[in-house]
């Protein structure tokens, strides 16, 4: 072995004294360029964390990339998600069916009557009926059996089990007959604060756009509905787990449900003196559909003596 690269005697380096004994402890040889030469070719490795600054920041690179194509793929499923649920709740509302859009109409313009009006709520004589929420429940009511429609407030209320808080909303309801015997009833459910029941607050701004589609006053079929609060309560879950925020129980889709459509009471209001001319006796009872001549005869002529006459 040449000169030098021969290793470099061991020196004295501490000297120790325990018991009355001395103890001396070289210094471990300073390795050379040869022996790191040995190590490599005999497989060693460098020890972990010994990359060099370059490798380091090659290797923060490229788990960098794989983070922002995890987020990119994150963001365009996001992103498909909100606009399918779009395309669904447009498709549901812009579907109706002639017995919709007949009650939809009547129940804009017995709003616009309410408004106009001004009548003074039943529960707090200082306030307008139309800021009352029950009073323009009653007040709406009446004035749709006043249109010949069979018109009543629905109350549902439900108790709580291990999935779901009890509760009890107030909505109203319209049942048509007019169509054939096949069909049989058609139940159209009115919602007056549609919209606002399903506002979240500190939402993403997806399912805020979201529910700016929905109308503020929903008159429509319970297929439809229930199709809408599907839409909704799917886009309600994404939401939270967006914002990493709890779904309360009272937003899932089986307390939506319950709201509209589970059981309900259905009681339809007495009509005020004022519309008992209009499609109502005085006892509140809806009139049949019939001419006013024939209603008005029946009542004025109920006490007088009538003999049928043979007409030729």
């Amino acid at each position: 072995m040449r000169a030098e690269e021969q290793r470099v005697p061991a020196r004295v380096g501490r000297r120790m004294t325990w018991e009355d004994r001395d103890f001396e402890f070289p210094e471990q040889p300073v390795a050379s360029l040869s022996d790191m030469d040995e190590f490599l070719e005999d497989g060693g490795e460098w020890p972990r964390g010994s990359f060099s600054s370059e490798e380091g920041r090659e290797t923060e690179v490229l788990e960098d990339d794989g983070e922002r194509e995890d987020s990119g793929d994150n963001v365009e499923e996001s992103k498909k998600f909100w606009e399918t649920q779009h395309q669904l709740l447009e498709g549901v509302l812009r579907r109706s069916t002639s017995t919709e859009t007949r009650i939809r109409n009547a129940t804009k313009e017995a709003l616009k009557e309410v408004r106009t009006a001004g009548n003074p709520c039943g529960c707090r004589p200082s306030t307008a009926a139309a800021d009352c929420r029950s009073c323009l429940v009653r007040e709406v009511c009446v004035r749709l059996q006043s249109a010949g429609f069979n018109a009543a407030i629905c109350k549902s209320k439900w108790r709580s089990s291990s999935y779901m808080p009890s509760g009890e909303h107030t909505f109203m309801d319209v049942v048509d007959d007019s169509a054939s015997p096949k069909k049989g009833e058609v139940r159209v459910v009115i919602e007056l604060n549609f919209r606002a029941e399903f506002v979240i607050a500190r939402a993403c701004d997806d399912y805020d756009r979201l529910v700016q589609r929905l109308p503020e006053v929903y008159v429509g079929k319970e297929e439809r509905l229930q199709g809408v609060i599907k839409i909704l309560c799917a886009a309600a879950k994404k939401c939270m787990k967006e914002r990493k925020m709890h779904m309360g129980p009272w937003r899932k889709h089986s307390y939506m449900q319950a709201k509209w459509l589970g059981a309900c009471e259905r009681k339809a209001p007495l009509v005020p003196a004022g519309l008992s001319a209009i499609g109502f006796f005085s006892d509140g009872r809806r009139r049949p559909r019939a001419s006013m001549l024939t209603l008005d005869l029946h009542e004025k002529l109920s006490d007088v003596r009538r003999t049928a006459v043979e007409v030729a």
